[in-house]
C-alpha cells in the first residue's frame, strides 16, 4: 500500500468505514446519517466515492472486468456483509445494519405497490419498506401498461420515484417472488408482507378458433409496442385491412387508437422501436370494437372516445339506430355516463365532426366503428387453416336497464370479415405461491379491506385485491386503503415485531445462494438514463430496452 493510499485509509478508519483494497478487508465502521457523493481516491483503477442519499455508500471501478462494491446502509448500527457477485471475477457488496421499526415487504412495483409504500411511509414514522419486483425495472403497467401517446398519465412516476427516494425505502428488482425467494421466506423476514403484483394473466372466451394465427390478447400486444421483456417476439399480424377488437374497455380503445394512429405521431413516444417499425408497414385501415351489451354499458371513458373521434385520416362510423331511444334517457343520467352518451349520440349523427372537419374527414383513408349487442361464437380459419379470416358473432338484446342490464342471445348470427383480432376482455391476477390464498374462480386473494383472509400479517393491494378494474386513481384509493390496515395493525400491537435479523438483510444471503443480483433503484437510474438518452438521439422521450440481460449489464455496469 503506497503512502497515498496509506494516508488516506488512516483518514477512513477514523470515521469506522468498511472497504475491501486489493483484496484485503479493513475494518471500518459506518456511524454518521447523511453524507454527500465526494470522490475519495483513486488506487489500481479503483474509485471510492460516498453516495449520495443518507448513509449510502457507493465504491465501483472505473474500468470494466474490475470490482465493484455496494453498501447500503439506514441508521447507525452494527453492520453485516452480504456479498453475492455478479459475475466471475467481481465482487457486489450489499451492507446493510439491522435497524429499530417494523420491516415491511411489498411484492410488486407498480401503483398498487408504490402507493401502499407511500402511506405506510408517510403514515409509520419508523416503518422501512422493501419493494420487491420480477423486473429489473420499476413502475409496472405504468411502464408497460400506459398507452405511449399519452405521457402525461405517466407523470404519475415522479410520485413513485419521490417514494423510492425514502431512506427508509429500498427497490429490489430482478427478484422473483415465488421462484428466487419464497412468501413463507419473505414472511419470516418481514413484519408484514403485502402482494400488490397485479394481474399478468388474460381472460378467455374459450371459443373454437381462438388460438389460430393472428388472434391475441390485447394485454400481449399493449406489452409489445410498450416494450414487455415477455412480448417483444409477439410480431402481430399487420397485414390485413380489418381489425376486429372485442370488448369496449378503456384498452380495447387503446389498441385501436394505435392501430389507426399516423406513424408520424406515434414515432414521437416512447413506443418501442420494433413496434413502430411494424405499424409503418400495417395495412390495417379499419377496427371494428365489438361489446356484448349496448351503448349505456361501454366501459370506456369520454377522454378515449374523444381522442378516437379526433383522430387524423380516419373517420368515426357510429350506427344512428344503436342509439334511437337514448334521448330521452340522457337527462336523467350521472354526469360521466351522461357526457360520453351525448359523445356517442353526437358521433353517430355527424362523426364527431364540426362543419368544418366534414369534407375533410370524407376524404380518410381509415375509419373505425362500434358495435354493440355482439357476442363472439367462433373466430374463422381460412381455408388452409394459416390464419384467421373472420368472426361468427351472436346477437344479444338486454334484460333489465342501465349498468345492471344482461345480454340475452337471441339466436341470431352474423360473420364478420376480419385478418385480425384482438381480446381485450380484461386481464387476471394468477397466484404465485401455494401458501398464500387465492380464489381462483373471481382471479382474487380473498381478503378484507386488504387484510388476507386467515393470515396475520399477509395483506394485498391492487389488482389481486380487487380484480382489474378501474384507472390509477382507483388503485391510488386501494393501495392507500391496504397502507392503513398494515399501519393500524403496526400500532395497535396486532402485528408483533419479528425476532433477530429482520428485512432485506435477511433475504439477500438466500438470493446470493441462487446467483440472484437484485437491482436497486440507484442500479434503476441507469437504466434510465440509457433510455433516455438513447430516445434523444431519435426524437423520442425514451427508447426502451426491452431484453431483461441489457437491463441487467446497464445497471450492474
Amino acid at each position: 500500500m503506497d503512502a497515498k493510499t496509506g494516508y488516506v485509509v488512516g483518514r477512513l478508519a477514523l470515521t469506522g468505514v468498511l472497504f475491501r483494497i486489493s483484496g484485503k478487508t479493513a475494518a471500518m465502521q459506518f456511524h454518521a446519517k447523511k453524507h454527500l457523493c465526494e470522490t475519495v481516491f483513486r488506487s489500481s483503477q479503483r474509485w471510492f466515492c460516498n453516495a449520495s442519499g443518507p448513509g449510502r455508500w457507493l465504491c465501483h471501478t472505473s474500468t470494466p472486468g474490475q470490482c465493484r462494491w455496494f453498501c447500503q446502509t439506514s441508521t447507525p448500527g452494527p453492520s453485516r456483509w452480504l456479498s453475492p457477485t455478479s459475475t466471475p471475477g467481481q465482487h457486489r457488496w450489499f451492507c446493510q445494519t439491522s435497524t429499530p421499526g417494523p420491516h415491511v415487504c411489498i411484492v410488486g412495483s407498480g401503483p398498487a405497490g408504490f402507493y401502499t409504500a407511500q402511506h405506510i411511509l408517510k403514515n409509520h414514522k419508523t416503518a422501512r419498506v422493501d419493494i420487491y419486483e420480477k423486473l429489473p425495472v420499476p413502475f409496472g403497467l405504468v411502464r408497460f401498461g400506459v398507452a405511449p401517446d399519452h405521457p402525461e398519465v405517466k407523470n404519475v412516476i415522479n410520485t413513485f420515484t419521490n417514494t423510492a427516494a425514502n431512506d427508509r425505502c429500498s427497490f429490489l428488482g430482478n427478484v422473483t417472488v415465488g421462484r428466487d425467494v419464497t412468501v413463507a421466506e419473505l414472511r419470516q423476514a418481514y413484519d408484514a408482507v403485502i402482494m400488490s403484483y397485479g394481474a399478468d394473466a388474460d381472460k378467455e372466451f374459450g371459443i373454437p378458433g381462438e388460438n389460430l394465427p393472428g388472434v391475441y390478447s390485447a394485454r400481449s400486444f399493449v406489452g409489445w409496442y410498450n416494450g414487455l421483456p415477455e412480448d417483444k417476439h409477439l410480431a402481430p399480424m399487420l397485414d390485413t385491412d380489418t381489425a376486429v377488437v372485442l370488448g369496449q374497455g378503456n384498452v380495447a380503445l387503446d389498441v385501436a387508437r394505435i392501430l389507426l394512429t399516423p406513424l408520424s405521431i406515434i414515432k414521437k413516444t416512447d413506443i418501442t422501436d420494433h413496434a413502430a417499425a411494424a405499424l409503418e408497414n400495417s395495412q390495417v385501415k379499419t377496427v371494428y370494437i365489438v361489446g356484448r351489451r349496448g351503448p349505456l354499458q361501454t366501459a370506456f371513458t369520454i377522454k378515449e372516445l374523444r381522442e378516437m373521434t379526433k383522430l387524423p385520416d380516419c373517420q368515426s362510423v357510429l350506427d344512428p339506430a344503436d342509439f334511437a331511444g337514448l334521448q330521452d334517457k340522457v337527462k336523467s343520467l350521472q354526469r360521466p355516463r351522461k357526457r360520453l352518451t351525448e359523445l356517442l349520440i353526437k358521433t353517430a349523427q355527424t362523426g364527431g365532426a364540426t362543419a368544418q372537419e366534414t369534407q375533410r374527414l370524407a376524404q380518410a383513408t381509415k375509419e373505425w366503428g362500434l358495435k354493440f349487442l355482439r357476442s363472439p361464437l367462433e373466430i374463422l380459419p381460412t381455408e388452409d387453416g394459416s390464419r384467421v379470416s373472420g368472426i361468427r358473432l351472436g346477437m344479444n338484446k338486454l334484460e333489465g336497464s342501465d349498468s345492471s342490464a344482461r345480454a340475452i342471445p337471441t339466436g341470431e348470427t352474423e360473420v364478420l370479415s376480419c385478418g385480425l383480432v384482438l381480446r381485450s376482455i380484461g386481464y387476471k391476477s394468477v397466484p404465485i405461491d401455494d401458501t398464500v390464498p387465492f380464489d381462483s374462480q373471481k382471479g382474487i386473494i380473498p381478503n378484507t379491506a386488504g387484510r388476507v383472509t386467515g393470515c396475520k400479517g399477509l395483506y394485498c393491494s391492487g389488482w389481486v385485491r380487487r380484480g382489474p378494474t378501474g384507472v390509477i386513481l382507483t388503485t391510488m384509493t386501494d393501495g392507500f386503503e391496504t397502507g392503513k390496515a398494515v399501519v393500524d395493525d403496526l400500532t395497535t400491537g396486532i402485528l408483533q415485531p419479528i425476532d433477530g435479523v429482520r428485512g432485506q438483510e435477511r433475504i439477500q444471503p438466500l438470493l446470493h445462494k441462487k446467483g440472484i443480483q437484485a437491482v436497486t433503484f440507484e442500479d434503476w437510474n441507469k437504466i434510465d438514463s440509457e433510455e433516455t438518452m438513447r430516445g434523444e438521439k431519435v426524437g423520442k422521450p425514451r427508447e426502451k430496452i426491452i431484453e431483461v440481460k441489457e437491463m441487467l449489464e446497464v445497471a450492474l455496469s
